[in-house]
């Protein structure tokens, strides 16, 4: 992977306090804090985060920097892991829909994994984007008005907001230097 150094870019992570894919979350966090980014991540409380691998197994607890409600607004990216039992909870957290939106309209990037996407449909942000999620997610995003493809990474920087997407943790590997290289080039790729 590449190495770019990404000091002073903000990335804030949206996550509900169950369920997150342990990679999805903590590899990108992990990765861009070794790049030189500040990873901010956000739940629903300040209670701790319980991750899961595979959406089933327990998998590290971490502590939340903050809440949805208090994270802000000064972030450079805008990062959804994934996790079946997190995207399905997300999605219902309003204030985690607004923050997608306030991203999208505001023409900063957006990074999802597996089942975030999810959040996108919600948030009424894919419609003419070109996408890729774990499979069991494309009929939702057509629905939506994305074209799906099966693909490790899709990036789509042809909108209003630079979107990159990945389809399961394996894809961690792609979906990072996809990640590192829209944080970098910020808004004005969608120009």
């Amino acid at each position: 992977m590449s190495q770019t150094t990404l000091s002073g870019y903000r990335v804030l992570a949206i996550v509900t306090n169950y369920g997150v894919e342990q990679d999805e979350l903590i590899v990108p966090r992990d990765h861009l804090r070794e790049r030189g980014a500040t990873v901010v991540v956000a739940a629903v409380t300040t209670d701790p985060i319980q991750t899961l691998v595979g959406d089933k197994d327990p998998g590290k607890s971490l502590q939340p920097d903050t809440t949805f409600g208090d994270a802000g607004s000064d972030f450079d990216l805008l990062l959804i892991p994934g996790g079946t039992l997190n995207a399905d909870a997300l999605r219902l957290e309003s204030r985690a829909i607004d923050t997608v939106r306030a991203f999208a309209s505001s023409g900063r990037p957006i990074a999802a994994i597996c089942h975030g996407p999810w959040a996108l449909v919600e948030a009424g942000v894919v419609d003419g984007r070109t996408v890729t999620s774990y499979p069991s997610l494309q009929t939702d995003l057509r629905n939506a008005g994305a074209t799906w493809v099966d693909r490790s990474v899709s990036i789509d920087d042809g909108g209003a907001f630079t979107l990159v997407t990945s389809r399961r943790p394996d894809d961690l590997d792609d979906f990072l230097p996809a990640v590192e290289k829209a944080l970098a080039t910020g808004p004005d790729v969608a120009e």
